[in-house]
């Protein structure tokens, strides 16, 4: 089939469904969708890249309001109607200036790491858990759980919670399986008003896509019952936050065979190949400059902790380790074996960034042979600094501040984003950061007005 008959076929069958308009998407450094909509009449055009935008208008895009306008090159496979409201189709796609891809694109970045893997003759898998709030907007300006029985210390699992949030929940995970994601479970999780969706893994491209889409679709029907979806990562201090943890393995490009599954080259009995253990070599090596872009906010740092959650737990790493079927490392071996999990991202993250940066550094990992180490199977949070010094094993970033410091230093951080993007990023989280320490903050008036 031609392109031009293709397109010819695709408008057909979304006017046939009842789509009026289609969305050329692209993300911004945040990895929020941004876009226009089109008339499906004009889907032609659109396919080709009519769309443009000038990327100085947006958060971390490095243009000059001079520079050529950047095209919206939709992606016609992983077109999605939206659920709430079916008369708009939804295009991730990729940002081209001057009839080539744009460097400094989010997808193109991934999309260059994942070429590498593919010269190794790797196909990336990614799961990514979703973690959210549902809120709604009080009238003394603030916000609280739409459910007057979601009060628990440890709210996790309770059904009473999310039955009384499951006209939304319902609704989502019913738009989900529309879309063909395969949703095996969902729970209210370890904070008030907090839930989570388990879909099934696919190629690390389509989950990025669905990750950016979720985050819309999930607003998009919340406000439908006069609620929001939050994703912020920790809204409160004294509750767990909202992590996105990747689920991640490497197939053969040929046979699809996953090659995290040992054969006969489990080293420590995790239940995992030798290259999985190379990959997670790598992904530590580069795991304080990772954290900049999988934990991307002032907020994230404030999940990334060992106490602050009344239920006992965070759940959230803290140190850059490794270990079996647990929860307190940066990297997870699930119990079934053949995956791991990185537990130090978060729902705020640009799937994009930071599926590339933690790929290429698995890929170094294996390129190099390096070595993970010996794995952690107790539970990290009870030792001292000192006992963790000893060990070799380093903290994650602290705050936002210290992990762009560790990104900027980074050499394969420059490498994977390209130098407008690298520079982009920095500029961007740095003045996230100072904007955050020149704040004057509730916490400090109440301590300090009237202390002295």
């Amino acid at each position: 089939m031609t392109e031009l008959s293709s397109t010819q076929a695709l408008k057909q069958q979304l006017t046939d469904a009842g789509v009026k308009y289609a969305m050329a998407s692209y993300v911004d450094i945040h990895g929020v969708s941004k876009g226009k909509f089109v008339p499906v009449a004009h889907l032609g055009q659109m396919m080709e890249g009519s769309e443009l935008y000038t990327g100085a208008a947006l958060d971390g895009v490095p243009q000059d309001i001079s520079d050529n306008e950047v095209a919206a090159m939709p992606d016609a496979a992983a077109v999605a109607v939206c659920p709430w409201n079916r008369q708009l189709a939804w295009f991730p796609g990729n940002l081209y200036l001057d009839g080539k891809p744009f460097e400094a694109c989010s997808r193109n970045i991934f999309q260059r790491q994942l070429s590498a893997a593919a010269d190794m003759g790797y196909r990336f898998n990614l799961g990514i858990e979703t973690e959210f709030f549902l809120f709604r907007d009080t009238e003394d300006g603030g916000f609280a759980p739409l459910s007057d029985r979601d009060t628990l210390g440890k709210p996790c699992y309770d059904p009473r919670a999310l039955m009384d949030n499951l006209h939304i929940v319902d609704e989502l995970v019913e738009a989900m399986n529309e879309l063909g994601w395969d949703v095996y479970s969902f729970d209210h999780e370890d904070a008030n008003g907090q839930f989570e969706t388990d879909f099934k893994y696919a190629d690390g491209l389509t989950m990025a896509d669905r990750l950016v889409f979720f985050r819309m679709m999930a607003n998009e029907i919340a406000r439908k019952h006069g609620a929001f979806a939050s994703f912020m990562p920790k809204p409160f201090a004294d509750r767990t936050g909202s992590g996105a943890h990747y689920n991640m393995s490497l197939a053969d490009l040929k046979t699809g065979a996953n090659l995290f599954e040992p054969q006969g080259d489990d080293e420590h009995d995790c239940g995992i190949s030798k290259i999985a253990y190379q990959f997670i070599a790598g992904v530590l090596k580069h795991g304080a400059a990772i954290s900049a872009v999988i934990a991307p906010t002032v907020n994230s740092y404030k999940r990334l902790v060992r106490q602050g959650s009344m239920s006992g737990s965070t759940w959230a790493p803290v140190f850059m380790c490794y270990g079996s079927n647990n929860r307190t490392n940066m990297i997870r071996i699930p119990g079934m074996g053949g995956r791991i999990e990185c537990r130090a991202a978060d729902i705020a993250c640009n799937p994009y960034l930071g599926s590339a940066l933690i790929l290429a550094a698995g890929l170094e990992g294996i390129r190099e042979g390096l070595d993970a180490g010996a794995p952690h199977h107790e539970n990290m949070y009870n030792y001292s600094d000192a006992e963790i010094a000893e060990q070799g094993i380093e903290y994650l970033p602290r705050n936002l501040g210290e992990a762009v410091d560790a990104f900027e230093v980074d050499p394969l951080a420059r490498e994977v984003f390209g130098e407008a993007m690298f520079k982009s990023f920095i500029e961007t989280k740095r003045q996230e950061w100072d904007s955050y320490q020149n704040h004057v903050s509730e916490w400090e008036v109440n301590r300090y007005l009237k202390m002295f």
